[in-house]
Order: C-alpha cells, then sequence, then structure tokens
C-alpha cells in the first residue's frame, strides 16, 4: 500500500520556510516539534489539532475514506476489525485532506520558519513540496517504545480505548495498526531517499530533539 495521493501543483519555493516532522504514532513528534519552535523562534503547526476541522470541512465525496469511518461505532472502528483492515482504510493514511494542510500552510505570514508536525505529513505527499530534503524526518518508533507510550492508562490512546465494548483488545489492535504503520512509513523513506530517525526507549528527548536540529542544520540554542 502507498499511503496518500500526490500532491497537488504547490511549487516547492514558496514552503521552503516549513520543516516536517512526520512518524508513527508515540514517536514524540510534537515534543520535538514544540521544542524546536521554543528555541528557534519557530511558528508551530500541529496537523492533529487541525484534524476535527478539516473534517467537518470535507465533503463526502472528496472523502470516502472518511465518510464511511464516521459512519462506524467505536467497536467497528478498534475492535472487529483486524489491525491491517484498520491500516488500509484508515482515511488520513490515504492523503484526504492533506490539501487543507497545504491551504493552513500556505495562509501562515512567512516571515519566520515553520515547523509542522504530525503522522498525516505522509512521505509521498511531502517530497514533492520539498525545496530543501533536509528540511524534513520522520521519527520511527521501534514496538516497545511504542508500548510504553501506550501504556500510561491516562493516556489519549487508553481514553480512546476505554469508549470500546473491549479495551484490550482494541489497543492491541491499535498498536499493531500503528507498527504497520511505521514499516510502511520506513519502507517509503527509504524509497524516497527521505531521511528518518529510530526513536527508542534508551533515547532521551534531548537527545532526539538533538538529532532533529542537526537534520534540519538549526543552529544549535
Amino acid at each position: 500500500m502507498t499511503f496518500g495521493r500526490p500532491s497537488p501543483g504547490v511549487p516547492p519555493e514558496r514552503l521552503r520556510h516549513v520543516y516536517w516532522i512526520g512518524g508513527g504514532s508515540g514517536s514524540g513528534k510534537s515534543t520535538i516539534a514544540r521544542r524546536l519552535a521554543d528555541r528557534h523562534g519557530m511558528r508551530l503547526y500541529d496537523t492533529d489539532a487541525a484534524m476535527p476541522d478539516h473534517a467537518r470541512r470535507l465533503p463526502a465525496n472528496e472523502a470516502p475514506y472518511l465518510a464511511r469511518f464516521a459512519a462506524m461505532d467505536m467497536d467497528e472502528r478498534w475492535v472487529t476489525r483486524s489491525p491491517r483492515e484498520m491500516l488500509d482504510t484508515f482515511h488520513w493514511y490515504h492523503g484526504e485532506g492533506f490539501d487543507l494542510i497545504l491551504d493552513d500552510l500556505l495562509s501562515l505570514p512567512a516571515d519566520r520558519p515553520v515547523v509542522a508536525e504530525g503522522f498525516r505529513l505522509l512521505p509521498g505527499l511531502v517530497r514533492p513540496l520539498l525545496a530543501d530534503p533536509d528540511h524534513a524526518v520522520w521519527l520511527l518508533p521501534t514496538p516497545r517504545f511504542r508500548e510504553a507510550v501506550f501504556a500510561d492508562r491516562g493516556g489519549a490512546a487508553w481514553r480512546l480505548v476505554a469508549k470500546t465494548s473491549d479495551p484490550r483488545r482494541a489497543l492491541r489492535n491499535l498498536l499493531k495498526r500503528d507498527a504497520l504503520f511505521t514499516d510502511q512509513l520506513s519502507e517509503q523513506t527509504r524509497r524516497l531517499g527521505l531521511t528518518t530517525s529510530t526513536v527508542d526507549s534508551a533515547m532521551t528527548e534531548e537527545t532526539l530533539t538533538r538529532r532533529v536540529t542537526e537534520q534540519f542544520k538549526l543552529a544549535p540554542s
């Protein structure tokens, strides 16, 4: 499966000031993006925060996967389907709404750099927009790191699966789906010649921040 549709014809130079952090769920994208924004005076664009607005604005004929997902109950979404089916039919993995991400980025002032982050930044969609390949990195969490993140019963994952009839099974499905997604990201970034960074339990937030800073060739703060 190749995630996403081709990006619309936006000249890469128009987005030269944008730095992209994609990757698997629970890999630290938001944390690293906030750190970079704070340390380097960058504007932060959180694609997760934009999801509810984008979902409302997408007409059903332009987002068929989203329409089908919205019609499901929580058990249909997370319990009764296989992780592979969950992966292959998840709307954001097909690039639905990516045009709205671009609209948002193009509407921001270009007076300072922007760091955009989120799992919706799929390699095949971002690659044609890169004037400088060093302005993008994908964070790939190991299975153990991802499990440790999701073990927090007060975290977002548990709050989600708690709405199902079988939270433990739903969490297992979610973890497996996300592992498959990370594998796909690894394959696609390799094929497109894009940069990744593996995130494991031994890595500190500061170490990961330093790696991404070096990838983006930002001056150390």
